[in-house]
């Protein structure tokens, strides 16, 4: 197994193309050990309800054949195996397939814009705040459809910025400010120096939609949740 190294640069400046690739591996590689506590602490343990709905709005049905996309630690790959689904988890970070050992999900390294399986090979697909992450997002929709199944289902479950002004502004604190002081005490600081501005690589919502309908989906649809600090967006392959 490749070793974690250090999140060297401080993402003063955001990383695109390949330079992005390398620096998320090496980031999630890096604060893998730490990675399930700060997620707890972050989200004041909401992470495992975000996923449940998102798999609820999802309508998968027991039996399907699951990718769990940037699966991570294997959070939804265990909620799937949990609701009689077979999961298959990809992540890019070896560091981050080491702690999701424990899953009842086969599990494989590999790119999202280039995932090593045939065509129409699942069922559903979900993943969990990757969206930002990912360095080719148009790329990676159009890697999502040709695994998918025709009709095949997705929820694509993300960070957001509620609309409520005073909901936004506490969120604003806790996120930018106290979030990444977390991340610097317990983890890598750069790594949570950079989640909060990673959020500058999204899209805004309704081009986020237009990019899976120009993909090969319908009936996309966006879901905010725990008034708008998290959005799940859902669709189905032509």
């Amino acid at each position: 197994m490749r070793s974690a190294p250090s999140t060297a640069h401080r993402f003063d400046t955001l990383p695109e193309g390949e330079k992005k690739r390398q620096a998320v591996r090496q980031m999630f590689d890096s604060i893998a050990p730490r990675y399930d506590v700060m997620n707890k602490a972050m989200t004041f343990g909401l992470d495992s309800y975000w996923r449940r709905r998102a798999l609820s709005l999802a309508r998968l049905e027991a039996g399907a054949t699951v990718l769990d996309l940037a699966c991570g630690t294997g959070d939804f790959a265990r909620l799937l195996a949990s609701r009689q689904m077979e999961a298959i988890g990809l992540d890019y970070s070896g560091g981050m397939l080491a702690r999701a050992r424990r899953a009842r999900a086969s599990l494989c390294e590999g790119d999202a814009a280039r995932m090593p399986f045939r065509d129409g090979s699942f069922d559903g697909l979900v993943s969990g705040f990757a969206l930002r992450n990912f360095s080719d997002l148009a790329g990676t929709f159009a890697e999502i459809a040709r695994v998918l199944r025709p009709a095949g289902r997705l929820a694509l479950l993300e960070v957001a910025e509620p609309k409520l002004p005073l909901l936004r502004q506490v969120h604003g604190i806790w996120f930018n400010s106290i979030v990444p002081r977390l991340g610097a005490f317990s983890s890598d600081p750069a790594a949570y120096g950079y989640l909060p501005k990673s959020v500058a690589y999204l899209p805004p919502p309704a081009a986020m939609l237009e990019m899976l309908e120009q993909a090969g989906f319908y009936a996309t649809r966006r879901h905010l949740l725990t008034g708008g600090v998290v959005q799940v967006l859902t669709a189905r392959k032509r």
